[in-house]
């Protein structure tokens, strides 16, 4: 994985553990990656309600995910998405800590 790419993963992950409308999307964005069947999809107009900063990260990741066939816990970023699951899908975390593809 390039630099930034990371770079914007780790930026949208810290998007994605405040308490916004922006750290939902971005939360919603990077979970519907791990897994959308069980997480949720992602509403690409979604993109409309962050700032660019943050739009161009999505950007960045969807590209990125669009080339490679992983899930984020192949780039050891399993706990920090375990971790947006407990906090905005804290019902479906109690009921299954396998939430990966």
């Amino acid at each position: 994985m390039e630099p930034a790419t990371f770079a914007a993963i780790e930026r949208l992950i810290n998007a994605a553990r405040g308490d916004t409308h922006q750290s939902r999307y971005a939360a919603n964005f990077l979970l519907a990656w791990w897994n959308a069947g069980d997480l949720g999809g992602f509403d690409l107009t979604d993109m409309w309600a962050v700032d660019e900063a943050i739009s161009d990260d999505m950007i960045t990741v969807f590209r990125f995910v669009s080339r490679h066939n992983e899930y984020p816990s192949a780039y050891s970023f399993r706990s920090e998405f375990e971790d947006l699951v407990r906090l905005w899908r804290p019902h479906l975390f109690a009921t299954s800590t396998e939430v990966d593809a």
